[in-house]
């Protein structure tokens, strides 16, 4: 990479450009796997206790399961999260984010192998918004994380394949609860992008990990203010060798900008620190401040907290999915909605009264 002209006015360490581009997606091939995995499905009894005994191939197929849009494998998933509930929420949830280019797959690696050096089981969750586009799973999480991806203590599982950004995050959510009941310790869910899934991610984990570079150039990625805010701890990373000053200044920076934000609800004051995944540098540090945002909310009871809040949404949100699928999945609904934006289209109607004479003939339906 070029550098920029000497005679350019020096700059913060702090100036936000484009992110780097995200590579094209790969497709997981889901519609093929579910039709042969249908044929020979575990039951219920059967997924519960292969999760519960660590299997990571049933745990895959689970996740598969959960994942898939048809109402009969949704009723079986049901029962499975069902089955899996009591099992669940004794991990340590992260969410990491950081656009491409930040590091963030090696980040997460290295990450990963330090906690499982620490005797805990580790899986890695991702929410990829472009999923719902491409219909394909992030890039080759498998391929960018080789030494995690096949330790017998790690698991990873790509974000689901296709649906709405909700429904990504809602399939997350449940493969969350099955790599609990499998025995995971620490469960990190990894956001592709920088954007809507972040606030997605917010409602799923317990501390939240922002990576970002220090640098000029195409290094920088644009990070918006809100996200910042919602971060316990900014991570920079790739602080080694030519890099390290300009990491510390962007350290001080940030911590400077962290101040002026108001005070996080929980009593947490968000930190800051410089780290090399490529190096192993700053990851013992990294997880010494997870572990001390955990011990300090759950003494003044956050944590606990900030779960039932979690669980309270989820309640609405599964009222609202449940709800929209009714009314969406009803054939004379469906029709009647058809017809109603011809009438919309033919300024016959305006779209509040076209809504509130659909909504009437829903609400009147026996």
């Amino acid at each position: 990479m070029e550098k920029n002209d000497h005679h350019h006015k020096a700059e913060s360490a702090l100036k936000v450009n484009e992110g780097i581009e995200q590579p094209a997606s790969i497709n997981p091939m889901l519609e093929n796997e579910m039709i042969r995995f249908r044929k020979n499905r575990p039951s219920v009894k059967d997924f519960l206790s292969g999760i519960r005994a660590g299997n990571r191939n049933l745990l895959g197929q689970a996740i598969t399961q959960i994942e898939s849009a048809r109402s009969e494998d949704q009723v079986m998933a049901t029962e499975l999260i069902n089955a899996c509930l009591p099992f669940s929420g004794k991990s340590i949830r992260i969410g990491i984010t950081g656009v491409p280019g930040v590091g963030k797959s090696t980040f997460i690696e290295t990450f990963g192998l330090y906690l499982i050096g620490l005797g805990k089981k580790v899986a890695v969750l991702a929410i990829d918004p472009s999923s719902t586009r491409t219909k394909g799973s992030i890039l080759g999480d498998k391929t960018r994380m080789e030494e995690l991806s096949v330790h017998t203590d790690a698991f990873i599982r790509p974000s689901a394949s296709s649906g709405t950004l909700g429904g990504v995050t809602r399939s997350t959510r449940e493969a969350l609860i099955l790599c609990e009941a499998a025995g995971f310790d620490v469960i990190l869910i990894e956001t592709v992008g920088v954007g809507q899934s972040e606030t997605a991610v917010s409602r799923l984990v317990d501390f939240f990990m922002l990576l970002m570079l220090a640098g000029g150039g195409d290094e920088l990625q644009g990070i918006k203010r809100g996200i910042m805010e919602m971060a316990d701890l900014i991570v920079i990373n790739k602080a080694d060798g030519d890099n390290m000053l300009k990491a510390n200044l962007a350290k001080r920076e940030y911590e400077n900008a962290l101040h002026l934000f108001p005070p996080l609800a929980n009593g947490w004051i968000p930190k800051t620190v410089t780290a090399s995944a490529l190096k192993n540098i700053g990851i013992e540090n990294t997880w010494n401040i997870v572990d001390e945002f955990v011990n300090q909310t759950s003494t003044n009871g956050y944590f606990q907290k900030n779960r039932h809040e979690q669980s309270k949404h989820i309640l609405r949100e599964t009222i609202s999915h449940a709800l929209n699928n009714h009314f969406f999945n009803n054939e004379l609904m469906t029709k009647r909605l058809l017809f109603l934006e011809q009438q919309v289209i033919a300024d016959k109607m305006n779209p509040y009264q076209a809504a509130h004479q659909l909504l009437e003939e829903y609400f009147h339906l026996g």
